[in-house]
């Protein structure tokens, strides 16, 4: 693979961090509406978006939903997967704790990618993402350290700890279906929202978005975070590199923080200007090869 063609895959597969952090933003504009709904109706958009454009393209939808097995394997349980497993880790362990637990993905992507065939993992990929871990827990934790876990939510400490995992493995395993089209994701948007539709009627209570702009927030999770970013992350995890992408995915928490801070939904503090030098100055130094064109040994 030329390096040209790997940075242009990794710089699309960062665009999908960039829309990772409206996620946070646009669900809380949704109001009450219980999470797997929201991400069966979300999920549904996704898949709508896809299949409009092989319908106005006049495209072989067959050509993108006939791969083998384990791609779609690998898809459904990667994006069904880690909503389910985040969702329960919600609703049996406090926010705050489980959503550290399941951000650690980023690193173990950059742990995981060493195992894949023709990759290295250097010093500074890993330490870019020790980086951003520890810049995600003072935003995550506003500075406050780790005290909050306890026993009694060991089950929901479990579920994001697969979380992470299945999120991290499905992004390195992704790289064996290089040859698959990245328009097959449509198919695992679709499989997801039928599996997350399910899992409402299970769990939830159902409660609709509540007037026109709860719909619109409804829509812009469908087309950004939980639409466009699954098949930009496609395509960077099979053709970029995926080291880097690691690393510059805990950009996600410093974009969703402030967004938050700026819309009226969150505080600016000592933790997160921190948290925002540690996350860039860790991404700068993971990409430091692509963005300097340094080696190191």
């Amino acid at each position: 693979m030329s390096l040209a063609p790997a940075r242009n895959a990794t710089l699309i597969g960062g665009t999908a961090v960039l829309m990772w952090g409206l996620l946070a933003l646009f669900t809380t504009l949704t109001g009450r509406v219980p999470p797997f709904l929201l991400a069966a109706l979300s999920f549904g958009i996704a898949t709508a978006l896809i299949a409009g454009k092989w319908l106005v393209r006049r495209e072989n939808v067959m050509a993108h939903l006939r791969q083998p097995a384990g791609a779609w394997v690998t898809g459904v349980v990667g994006l069904f997967g880690y909503h389910f497993f985040y969702f329960m880790a919600l609703r049996n362990a406090p926010p705050v704790e489980a959503g550290l637990i399941a951000y650690m993905w980023p690193l173990l992507i950059v742990l995981f990618s060493a195992l894949l065939p023709g990759e290295r993992l250097r010093w500074f990929h890993l330490a870019g993402a020790v980086a951003g871990l520890a810049g995600a827990v003072l935003l995550i934790t506003g500075g406050k350290g780790l005290a909050g876990f306890r026993a009694e939510f060991t089950l929901g400490y479990v579920m994001a700890v697969c979380c992470a995992l299945t999120w991290s493995s499905y992004s390195v395993i992704n790289r064996r279906f290089a040859g698959v089209p990245t328009d097959t994701v449509g198919g695992f948007c679709a499989a997801t929202a039928v599996l997350a539709a399910i899992c409402h009627l299970a769990f939830e209570t159902t409660v609709w978005p509540a007037g026109l702009s709860e719909w619109l927030a409804v829509a812009g999770l469908g087309l950004l975070p939980v639409g466009l970013a699954f098949f930009a992350w496609d395509h960077g995890t099979k053709h970029g590199d995926i080291k880097i992408l690691g690393a510059f995915a805990y950009a996600a928490p410093l974009i969703s923080t402030v967004l938050l801070i700026v819309f009226g939904q969150g505080e600016a503090t000592w933790a997160v200007a921190a948290g925002c030098l540690l996350i860039v100055g860790g991404a700068v130094l993971a990409a430091k090869e692509m963005l300097f064109g340094t080696r190191s040994a």
